[in-house]
């Protein structure tokens, strides 16, 4: 890992997305609640705030870091859904890698329960969208 120790304690802030192609259908019984695993989004956004809190036990060199808040949203697109994770913290290193992990994991986590009805799911474009630092 790298040394940090140096580095003052700020509050920080990352925002990252995914992006999930579904067919009209399937996105259409995520909305009415209708997959049978059970309600997709909800799922997702859970399934996306464990891995952000986890995710210091999933990357080997990430650093362990307290999770003060995770909002995870999701944005209806044409041809899909667009997930943004936005995770906040207080340390000495920041939460890119914390809010990357929760988009990728509300995304696993919306192919996995659409699946079966949906056999051409593509996910894509995570990416990190902004990162925050106060000064000290």
């Amino acid at each position: 890992m790298v040394d940090v120790s140096g580095k003052p304690i700020t509050r920080r802030v990352a925002t990252a997305q995914a992006v999930i192609a579904l067919r009209p259908e399937t996105k259409a019984k995520i909305e009415s609640n209708q997959v049978a695993k059970g309600n997709v989004l909800v799922t997702a956004r859970l399934a996306a705030i464990q891995a952000v809190k986890r995710t210091g036990e999933l990357i080997p060199l990430c650093h362990p870091l307290p999770v003060l808040h995770a909002q995870v949203d999701f944005e209806n697109l044409k041809q899909g859904i667009r997930i943004q994770c936005r995770v906040t913290t207080v340390a000495q290193t920041g939460v890119e890698m914390e809010a990357l992990t929760g988009a990728s994991i509300a995304a696993l986590t919306i192919y996995d329960m659409c699946k079966a009805i949906d056999k051409g799911i593509v996910i894509s474009d995570l990416r990190l969208i902004s990162k925050f630092k106060e000064s000290p």
